[in-house]
């Protein structure tokens, strides 16, 4: 995968405590892998509840549960971003 390429990173709403809203707080460290691994990243908001997917040319490259992210941090102990980072520059 060439760096600098555009992942747009599709998030829907999900429920905390008690209130359902669209929160990025869980894709800091989604964004920081990628920002780390040479990649910009643009945010769209869904309607899909609980649900993020990378899109690398129009296509879906990864799609996980919001809430399985880890909440802030920078993402590097997080399994789920490192495997969004090789989804990401597997996409070619």
């Amino acid at each position: 995968m060439p760096v600098n390429t555009l992942v747009t990173v599709r998030y829907g709403p999900y429920d905390s405590c008690g209130i359902v809203d669209h929160r990025t707080l869980r894709l800091q460290g989604l964004q920081a892998t990628l920002h780390d691994n040479g990649h910009r990243c643009v945010l769209h908001k869904s309607l899909d509840w609980n649900k993020v997917e990378l899109i690398v040319n129009g296509e879906c490259v990864y799609v996980c549960n919001i809430k399985d992210l880890e909440f802030g941090g920078d993402g590097r102990l997080d399994h789920l971003c490192e495997a969004a980072a090789t989804a990401v520059k597997n996409s070619y």
